[in-house]
C-alpha cells in the first residue's frame, strides 16, 4: 500500500514468520505464515447502517497465537469516494498468510471470498458514489429508510460460500481480474484507526478466540467499531519499517520513525495519567451514573483526536520516507 502501517506480532510455535521485505513488496504488512487454515466464516447478521456515509466492512478471522474473529462494523470511509477491500487469507509458500485490507477509489482483489452483504468475491454490490454521496444497495444493505433516504435496490445472485480462504485444499480457486490489479496498483490507504481499534478490542476478548468459541463467535458483527476510550486500550505503535534495499536509507528512515513513536508514546502516557486523576477525583467525589458516563465520552473525544493526530503524522512521514526513496508498494494481485 502507497500509506500503510506495518504490523508486527508476537506469536507462539507452529508458525513461520515472513520477511518484512517480502511483506512490503506485497503491501500487506509485516506476517506470518500459518500451518492451519481458517475456519469457516460464521453465519450472521448485519446490523442496521448506524448514519449516512458509513460503508459496510465484514468480519474475518484473525490470527494471534490462534484465530479470533474481528466482527463486521460500519464504518465511515476515509474521505468521499473511497470503497473498502476486504483483506483475505491466501495459501503460499506452504502455508496461510493474510492480506490487509485497504481503502481506495476502486476494489480490488479479496480471494473471491463470499463474505457477504455486497461482497460476494469479486467487486462490490453493497453500494457505489454518486456525487460525493454514497447510496446503499437494500437488497443486500439492512438501512433505515426513514433516516437514510439516498437508496436503491438491485438484486445480486449469490452463491453462499462460508470459505474463509483462497487457495490451498480446499480453497476457493480465484484470480485477480485485470480491474482488481487496478485498484490494487492505484492510490489507497490502509485501514482508518476505528478499525485498527475493532480489531485490537476482539484481539483482547478471549471469547472470540477460535479455543473458546468454537467457530460461533459471540460478537459477529456490531452497528459501530468498537473504539477506544482511553489509550491504554489503543493497539502499541510498532517500531518497524518496510526495508527499502538502500541500508543508509533503511537507518535513516528507522530512526525518524522511533523518534516518532517515542513521541507519540510520550503523548499517550501524559493522556492517560490526565483521565486517570480524573477518574480517581470522579470516585472520590462519588460522582453519579450520568457525570461518569460524561467523562468517559470525552475520555473517548480525547483520545480519538490524539490517535486522528498520530494517524496524520505517521502517514506525513511515511508519504516524506517514500519521496525520499522509500518503498512504493502497491496490493498483493
Amino acid at each position: 500500500m502507497r500509506i500503510r502501517f506495518i504490523r508486527s506480532l508476537l506469536l507462539a510455535g507452529g508458525i513461520v514468520f515472513l520477511s518484512t521485505a517480502a511483506f512490503a513488496q506485497l503491501g500487506v504488512g509485516v506476517g506470518v505464515s500459518v500451518g492451519v487454515a481458517p475456519p469457516p466464516l460464521p453465519v450472521y447478521e448485519q446490523p442496521i447502517c448506524p448514519g449516512d456515509g458509513y460503508i459496510w466492512t465484514p468480519g474475518y478471522w484473525a490470527w494471534d497465537s490462534e484465530y479470533y474473529w474481528v466482527p463486521g462494523t460500519w464504518v465511515l470511509a476515509p474521505e468521499p469516494g473511497f470503497l473498502w477491500t476486504p483483506g483475505y487469507w491466501g495459501w503460499g509458500a506452504g502455508g496461510y498468510f493474510f492480506n490487509e485490507g485497504y481503502w481506495g477509489l476502486g476494489v480490488g482483489f479479496y480471494g473471491g471470498i463470499d463474505y457477504g452483504f455486497g461482497y460476494f468475491g469479486h467487486g462490490y454490490e453493497g453500494g457505489r458514489w454518486e456525487n460525493g454521496h454514497f447510496f446503499y444497495n437494500t437488497a443486500v444493505n439492512r438501512i433505515d429508510a426513514n433516516a437514510i433516504h439516498n437508496v436503491y435496490n438491485a438484486r445480486v445472485n449469490e452463491n453462499a460460500n462460508r470459505v474463509s480462504y483462497n487457495g490451498g485444499e480446499g480453497g476457493i480457486n480465484a484470480r485477480a481480474t485485470s480491474e482488481e490489479e487496478a485498484a490494487a496498483r492505484g492510490r489507497h490507504v490502509g485501514p482508518v484507526a476505528a478499525q485498527t481499534q475493532h480489531a485490537w478490542a476482539a484481539r483482547n476478548n478471549p471469547q472470540q478466540r477460535l479455543s473458546a468459541n468454537h467457530g460461533a463467535p459471540p460478537v459477529t458483527a456490531t452497528s459501530r467499531a468498537n473504539m477506544a476510550s482511553h489509550p491504554k486500550e489503543l493497539p502499541p505503535i510498532q517500531d518497524s519499517v518496510a526495508r527499502t534495499g538502500n541500508a543508509k536509507q533503511d537507518q535513516k528512515n528507522q530512526q525518524e520513525h522511533s523518534k516518532l513513536v517515542a513521541k507519540q508514546n510520550q503523548d499517550r502516557q501524559k493522556l492517560q495519567q490526565k483521565q486517570d486523576k480524573e477518574h480517581q477525583q470522579l470516585t472520590k467525589e462519588k460522582a453519579n451514573p450520568g457525570q461518569t458516563q460524561q467523562a468517559e465520552q470525552r475520555h473517548q473525544q480525547q483520545t480519538q483526536q490524539m490517535q486522528q493526530q498520530h494517524t496524520q503524522q505517521m502517514q506525513q512521514m511515511q508519504q516524506r520516507q517514500s519521496a525520499g526513496g522509500g518503498t512504493r508498494g502497491g496490493g498483493r494481485r
